[in-house]
């Protein structure tokens, strides 16, 4: 959530940055902001002069009794009765212009960094740098749908048990697929000190609040309960939802808390399913695994001291991008346009890994600093040098996205017989076997 006083300043400035995002989109209404702020503003105008009436009122009444004039000072105490009343009603209205102005400000994406490229869709991002060589094949390529299937994936099973976009797999490919995450696990665990977290794979409202995914993005989740369960001391309006990503669980382990300085930065991974309605995307990569309703994830969290985020950004893009050199899958990496960012970020890199079958680089992580706009939905603060609670800064990315992943391995590393030769890096995780061959 943007902070209320960049829009109160300089509410142009704000409204301009927010127009380089993606269009068409209603990002603030600025109208209905406005005359919120207007009577915002006249309420404690009023309000201070009421205060500023009773408190002379009240000495009055002391006077005026004193001289034993109690007409005059009943005549003051019912003065100082009108100006309670008032002020009462003041102070409700005042608590329900916040809640309106809180409404609209969670529909405001973040602003953009200065650094961020300006442009309309993914055809502004620009190429930060590049990483290996794509492999030259010397018999027909077959993409990862081809080659993975008679090593056990298995799409038409998952349509049957649950729908399209959902995969079964099976033998030797289910293995890979595992390996993979243990892999991503041990490398952001053992090398570059993030600690390893499991968490619910079902999650509340308010978490998901604190992360951006609602109320702007609630078609693109799965709700899995609508309601209170018997004994549960739950509100009616209670819903839980399948996490989309790791990030929603693991950023809101320091929701509604007071960190030491000494605890920063903390460095957070887990491994779990996601699951996403893909909610506008028909159409968009219905064969394999590319845009599936549920995926696996190795996702990484900081939770940095807002002098160190951006430092913290490039660091964090290299972990995701030492998968990629251990793998030995060629890459490049973007940086993302305006028009192109997710809601919560202020500056994002995407890792695009080469897909020899589309002839292409595709995304497979995606690695963004908040800055400070997940850390006030939160209201998750540091105690600064100066004894003052601050917010933090929070970052996430994907190291890696398994399944597209496993995408790669498979094209990347088919061979002309059908078989798929295994990552040097990860061998020892199948007991030293280097060939995939089909059944």
């Amino acid at each position: 959530m943007l902070d209320i006083n960049l829009l109160r300043k300089d509410l142009p400035s704000a409204v301009a940055r927010l127009e380089t995002r993606k269009t068409p989109q209603t990002f603030l209404n600025v109208e209905a902001f406005t005359a919120l702020e207007t009577e915002r503003k006249t309420i404690q105008m009023r309000t201070e002069a009421l205060q500023a009436q009773r408190n002379a009122a009240s000495k009055q009444i002391g006077m005026l009794k004193g001289k034993g004039l109690h007409d005059e000072a009943a005549a003051a105490m019912a003065q100082v009765g009108g100006i309670k009343d008032e002020l009462d009603a003041s102070a409700t209205r005042l608590d329900q212009i916040q809640a309106e102005l809180q409404t609209l400000l969670l529909a405001v994406p973040n602003l953009p960094h200065e650094s961020v490229p300006l442009g309309a869709d993914e055809h502004g991002n620009v190429v930060v740098r590049s990483w290996g060589t794509p492999r030259t094949f010397d018999f027909e390529i077959k993409d990862h749908v081809d080659v993975g299937t008679p090593l056990g994936l298995d799409f038409e099973m998952g349509v049957k048990l649950t729908g399209s976009r959902f995969t079964v797999m099976k033998g030797q490919v289910s293995r890979l697929h595992r390996v993979l995450a243990q892999f991503m696990l041990d490398v952001q665990t053992q090398e570059h000190g993030y600690t390893e977290c499991y968490t619910p794979y079902i999650v509340n409202g308010e978490t998901l609040r604190g992360t951006g995914q609602l109320p702007k993005f609630e078609g693109d989740l799965f709700a899995a309960k609508k309601g209170g369960q018997e004994g549960e001391a739950q509100p009616d309006n209670t819903a839980l939802y399948l996490i989309p990503t790791a990030e929603v669980p693991l950023t809101n382990f320091v929701r509604d808390v007071v960190l030491a300085e000494a605890e920063l930065p903390m460095l957070l991974t887990g491994h779990t399913p996601c699951f996403r309605s893909e909610a506008g995307s028909a159409g968009r990569d219905t064969r394999g695994l590319i845009r599936q309703h549920q995926f696996d994830k190795v996702e990484m969290v900081q939770i940095v001291h807002p002098e160190k985020s951006y430092e913290a950004l490039e660091v964090m893009t290299t972990h995701a991008e030492a998968i990629l050199q251990k793998l030995g899958l060629p890459y490049r990496v973007m940086s993302l346009c305006t028009g192109d960012m997710g809601f919560g970020a202020a500056k994002t890199y995407d890792l695009e890994v080469w897909l020899p079958a589309q002839n292409t680089y595709r995304e497979i992580s995606s690695v963004s600093n908040c800055e400070a706009f997940q850390a006030r939905r939160l209201q998750a603060r540091f105690k600064n040098a100066q004894g003052k609670n601050e917010l933090v800064h929070t970052l996430n990315g994907s190291g890696l996205a398994v399944g597209r992943t496993l995408v790669a391995v498979l094209e990347n590393y088919q061979n002309a017989d059908g078989s798929v030769t295994v990552p040097e890096v990860l061998r020892p995780y199948l007991g030293g076997l280097d060939t995939l061959r089909p059944a």
